[in-house]
């Protein structure tokens, strides 16, 4: 399983990193704009996060990858390294044919690379800094937000999601591990049935999302691919 992978990887990177002494990457950053970004950037769509209030299930649960370690005594001045080194040389390829995380350019574009209104940053390491001490401080703490009520509009319940996987215009969404919606046109039962029961690279959703939260983001897509 890739989150298996990825723990693994994340207990690897810990042990060589915390022999390293003070050298390398350093914690400095706003844990505040990190959690901007995470949210910004839709990291959530993949991960899930208990401070974020995510539920991303593509990528690995990120409380998960982190909370053992934690326990063990690691630092977060450590998990900062580790993910800082996620986010810059991630897995892009994995050998269990699930979904690897895209590159920095795709997850954190500057704006000098972007047209228009899509998401970007103005400095790319700056970013890359804010993220990395915003999930190294608050992953696998067991602390988690106040309950905020469950979206159920079709389109905030795509974008927040689907949108990393999936291009579809009317959410300004260009994801490329999945297909293109605006050009598959998919009906609303064959996108209940997806995201329902999932297929190939795509998870099911049916333990995230509810009977009406799936129909309605199913209705939306239906309705809005192609437009």
């Amino acid at each position: 399983m890739r989150v298996a992978a990825f723990s693994s990887t994340v207990c690897a990177a810990i042990f060589v990193l915390a022999g390293c002494g003070t050298g390398g990457y350093t914690d400095e950053g706003s844990q505040g704009a990190g959690r901007d970004l995470f949210l910004d950037a839709n990291c959530g769509a993949c991960h899930t996060l208990a401070d974020a209030g995510t539920r991303g299930i593509i990528g690995p649960n990120l409380d998960d990858a982190f909370a053992q370690a934690r326990v063990d005594g690691m630092t977060s001045d450590t998990f900062t390294q580790v993910v800082a080194a996620q986010i810059r040389f991630p897995i892009q390829e994995t050998s269990t044919g699930t979904p690897g995380m895209p590159g920095v350019r795709e997850t954190l574009p500057e704006c000098d690379d972007v047209e228009g209104d899509d998401f970007c940053v103005r400095d790319q390491d700056r970013a890359v800094r804010d993220v990395a001490v915003y999930v190294a401080g608050v992953a696998g703490t067991g602390t988690a937000p106040p309950d905020q009520p469950a979206p159920t509009d079709g389109k905030s319940i795509f974008t927040a999601n689907c949108g990393q996987c999936h291009v579809l215009a009317d959410a300004n969404t260009s994801g490329t591990i999945g297909p293109d919606l605006d050009a598959s046109k998919p009906s609303q039962a064959l996108a209940v049935d997806r995201v329902t029961n999932g297929q190939g690279v795509m998870p099911s959703f049916a333990d995230s999302l509810d009977a009406q939260q799936i129909q309605a983001v199913a209705e939306y897509v239906s309705t809005a691919a192609g437009q």
